[in-house]
């Protein structure tokens, strides 16, 4: 496992974040690395999110970036210019995994089936997001992937809700997951950092 990814799963809970405004990236990575999370997944869902992706990097360093819905390797190519040490992809592909391995930048792939597994393994990955978690019962999938595929990780994600994080974290094969509600949107939007604050309270679970 690359060091990357090390970092991330470090964290028990992951905020998966939409940002509107690049401005607001440096004091929402602040808010979190001081309530202790410090890994944060950027998704590339707005015309804003590379420059948000940039702007961490550069005044946010102790932040571990990682830059979601990467689906080809001009996105691939795009975040690491950026300066994301990884790349979260809903699904899996031999573009996305040959695109991460010539750049050198390490990828959590999305995978929901067994043949996606495989092809991830074969390819030399150990850690997985499981997307979408809730639509696919991510903890089933999870534990009856634990025999046949026993040194797969997973990062759960989609749909979690704030009630459903121990039981998914209880499971053996499931080091972290995802959610978007430990910082929202709108509370981005309007730089409301008490609830991110009050989230991440909430949430209370430590990174490792």
């Amino acid at each position: 496992m690359t060091d990357a990814l090390t970092r991330f799963f470090r964290n028990r809970v992951i905020p998966v974040v939409v940002i509107d405004d690049a401005n607001q990236a440096v004091p929402l990575a602040n808010v979190l690395l001081q309530g202790g999370i410090t890994a944060i997944e950027i998704t590339l869902r707005t015309p804003q999110a590379l420059a948000a992706i940039e702007a961490i990097a550069r005044h946010v360093p102790e932040m571990q970036l990682t830059a979601g819905t990467a689906m080809n390797r001009a996105h691939l190519q795009q975040v690491k210019d950026a300066g994301a040490e990884l790349a979260v992809s809903p699904g899996i592909s031999a573009e996305l995994l040959e695109g991460a391995r010539d750049l050198g930048l390490a990828l959590l792939p999305g995978i929901a089936t067994a043949s996606e597994l495989m092809l991830g393994l074969n390819a030399g990955l150990s850690h997985f997001k499981l997307f979408p978690a809730s639509a696919i019962n991510g903890i089933a999938l999870a534990k009856a992937f634990s025999g046949p595929f026993p040194e797969a990780r997973f990062c759960c994600t989609g749909g979690i809700g704030e009630n459903d994080v121990a039981d998914y974290l209880a499971v053996p094969n499931i080091p972290s997951v995802g959610v978007s509600w430990l910082a929202s949107r709108p509370a981005i939007a309007a730089g409301r950092w008490e609830d991110v604050r009050a989230a991440i309270l909430k949430a209370s679970v430590p990174i490792r």
